[in-house]
């Protein structure tokens, strides 16, 4: 018993410190939730002393000269005012059960419902508990195990305001008159705005969650009532869906037009499936695709500013970061040539790849394109940029050597934050290295030294976190060092090509990305395809010059483009 009692409290402990760790670990996420639904608590409680009811009944189920099912006694005292020129007082009881209700008793019913002291508590504490389990929901819908990545602080504080803002405006659209009744509250209600604005700025899995959350908190907000709920949740998925495919931003207008006419055949469908006629159908049909047009519209010039303040990888800024003709790809152009068509060789290596594996292609191509900033600062020193010199590292010192190389990839990340891009690209200039080893110069200086250390010649960088970051590592390796590869074929690209991803298996740098074996194998298939196009035989004229073109396939080793490059 007492060996019982002693593992009890062991366990009691470790769960303990455990909770403790994970609280300090994520207070500032868990202050965002408490935040959100405190406030959402708060708009629950206004709209429940502003509603039109009394002890949980609407006054409407009330009227002059029906038998009372129930005794209501009053438990405050109102005084008469201009509105409602009777007074009530405390403890004075209503309407009886059982007997008939007077004109003046049914005075004193509106009179209650209609003031705010009377609080219908029942319908506080209903979506009180409610909100409870729709933030166990979102908890859990934004963990790392659901949304397969740590949600950022920035991404939750505005889904939490942005979801404030459709839980209020579904709180009290139905007070003005116009936005009364089930199928009217949905124009006033801003969740296409918001879902557009969430999955443009932070992805399509995190739009689709927020709708499903959105959706109930609408469910909540609306007295449980299901049109506006089935209405919001199947006009958010749609939003979501649309937004897959745009590229620019003429693209939202259309996709404006498209919410528009999917939102008047939801509520079509929903007037079809609850057996209403469609007498009253006009104001509803026009203020559902007005709404779903104008949010489109108001979403891409919110886009903007909020692109600035979040600083995130959504499609409009991974687009404009793309231009080639970019001041810093310019600069990396003039200033290190080499290294300038190696970027864009790998961008379009790395897209191509994740188009195939279902990975965000934009956000490769962009990290690609910038994932060797850094060796503008001394371009002499990569093989790629000696086109008519020898190689600097000949006569160096391989400890030296290695600090010159690995300094490119933390000037990389320095400039690449001096510009403020997005923390995902950040992220994958930083990763797209890993911790490998720098074979060459390691093998170099153990032939001088037997005793020199391994983890001298590694990278200092992370290895690859995401898809995307190890597509980039990969295609970054496979582009420089299949230019020091004799007569490229398809074959022989297949053979080689997979020799360097067995490499980098090897070495433990995709442990961390979720690649899956398949997906390594779509990756190499494209890799193939595309080198093997650029790669592709000429016909020699007859008066070229043989030994220009025998002296043009004379390449460095494979081991030392790859490290140098």
């Amino acid at each position: 018993m007492t060996k019982l009692n002693s593992e009890k409290r062991n366990y009691l402990k470790e769960f303990l410190t455990s909770t403790v760790s994970c609280v300090k670990k994520n207070w500032a996420v868990l202050l965002v939730f408490i935040f959100t639904f405190l406030a959402a608590s708060s708009i629950v409680y206004l709209d429940a002393s502003t509603r039109q009811t009394i002890a949980s009944f609407s006054i409407d189920e009330y009227e002059p000269g029906m038998i009372a099912d129930k005794t209501i006694t009053a438990t405050a005292s109102l005084a008469a005012d201009e509105q409602f020129p009777i007074a009530i007082e405390e403890g004075e009881k209503i309407i009886r059960k059982g007997f008939p209700i007077a004109e003046e008793d049914y005075l004193k019913l509106r009179k209650m419902a209609a003031s705010p002291s009377y609080i219908d508590y029942r319908v506080f504490a209903d979506g009180v508990l409610f909100l409870m389990l729709v933030s166990a929901m979102a908890f859990l819908l934004f963990s790392p195990v659901f949304l397969g990545r740590r949600a950022e602080l920035k991404e939750l504080v505005l889904s939490a305001l942005l979801f404030i803002l459709v839980f209020a405006a579904a709180s009290f659209g139905d007070k003005a008159p116009v936005f009364q009744g089930v199928y009217n509250l949905p124009v006033i209600i801003p969740s296409a705005l918001c879902v557009a604005l969430i999955t443009i700025l932070f992805g399509q899995v995190f739009g689709l969650y927020f709708s499903v959350v959105a959706s109930f908190g609408v469910l909540c907000a609306c007295n449980f009532e299901l049109i506006p709920f089935l209405y919001t949740l199947a006009s958010s998925i749609t939003i979501v869906r649309i937004l897959q495919t745009i590229e620019n931003r003429i693209d939202m207008i259309f996709s404006s037009i498209g919410v528009a006419l999917m939102n008047m055949i939801y509520i079509c469908v929903l007037k079809v499936i609850f057996n209403d006629n469609f007498a009253d159908c006009v104001f509803p049909l026009a203020g559902v695709a007005f709404n779903g047009f104008i949010s489109g519209i108001l979403a891409l010039g919110l886009l903007t500013p909020l692109e600035v303040i979040m600083n995130t990888a959504s499609v409009f800024r991974l687009m404009d970061l793309s231009d080639q003709n970019s001041p810093v790809l310019r600069k990396l152009l003039l200033t290190a040539s080499g290294t300038y068509q190696h970027s864009i060789m790998v961008s379009q290596l790395a897209e191509s790849a994740c188009k195939e594996i279902g990975a965000n292609s934009l956000l490769a191509r962009v990290a690609a394109l910038y994932h060797d900033i850094g060796k503008m600062e001394h371009p002499e020193y990569f093989t790629e940029n000696n086109i008519d010199s020898e190689n600097k590292h000949t006569d160096l010192n391989p400890s030296l050597s290695v600090s010159i190389i690995k300094s490119h990839l933390r000037q990389s990340v320095e400039k690449a934050r001096q510009m403020h891009l997005p923390a995902q690209v950040v992220s994958i200039i930083a990763e797209h290295h890993g911790n490998s080893v720098m074979a060459y110069f390691y093998n170099k200086a153990k032939e001088k030294d037997p005793n020199v250390m391994e983890s001298d010649f590694c990278y200092d960088g992370r290895r690859p976190s995401t898809k995307e970051s190890a597509v980039v590592m990969l295609a970054d390796v496979v582009e420089a060092a299949c230019k020091s590869l004799e007569k490229p074929t398809a074959q022989r690209l297949e053979k080689f090509i997979q020799q360097l991803i067995e490499g980098k298996i090897a070495a433990k740098q995709l442990d961390d990305c979720a690649l899956t074996y398949g997906e390594m194998t779509k990756i190499k298939d494209t890799f193939v395809s595309i080198l093997a196009a650029y790669y592709h035989g000429r016909i020699k004229y007859q008066n070229q010059d043989s030994s220009t073109t025998d002296s043009a396939t004379s390449e460095k080793t494979v081991t030392e483009k790859t490290v140098t490059e």
